[in-house]
């Protein structure tokens, strides 16, 4: 969750920003801190490269929780909560990493450390995730972002 909030705080966005105002917000941040503007210093030319790839990045994680972006995808990512085994999970600093059967795989953010030793020493952990993780946290596709 320290990751969502810090990326709202960099690019000045509350949590109902819808898709539109982010890349309006993203661009105008972009056109203030593009290297190319400082061509004759390199110490700003550098700072600027830096700050541009954290707008980037905030940017595109951003968009890939954006209520918007998760609904065009509701469909797929019911389907495979619903009827696909989990491969494998990972759990480290409030992130849950669940990879699927079907290939497909999801970050949760926020969800604390008991919830995954549940998850882990659960009877059923697809059963328990369905109950207590898929609906309960934010997540974003990872797998589109590894493929594309």
């Amino acid at each position: 969750m320290k990751k969502i909030v810090d990326y709202r705080k960099l690019l000045g966005v509350q949590k109902d920003a819808e898709l539109k105002e982010l890349k309006t917000i993203y661009r105008n941040l972009m056109k203030d801190c593009h290297p190319d503007k400082f061509q004759d210093n390199d110490d700003e030319k550098v700072a600027a490269e830096i700050k541009s790839k954290e707008i980037i990045e905030a940017y595109h994680f951003l968009v890939s929780i954006a209520p918007e972006t998760l609904s065009h995808s509701l469909d797929e990512y019911t389907q495979t909560t619903s009827n696909c085994g989990i491969a494998d999970y990972s759990w480290a600093g409030l992130v849950l990493t669940v990879h699927f059967l079907d290939g497909s795989g999801y970050e949760y953010f926020g969800v604390p450390k008991a919830v995954y030793v549940k998850l882990v020493n659960a009877d059923s952990p697809g059963r328990f995730a369905r109950r207590h993780i898929f609906n309960s946290f934010p997540y974003r596709n990872i797998v589109k972002l590894e493929t594309a």
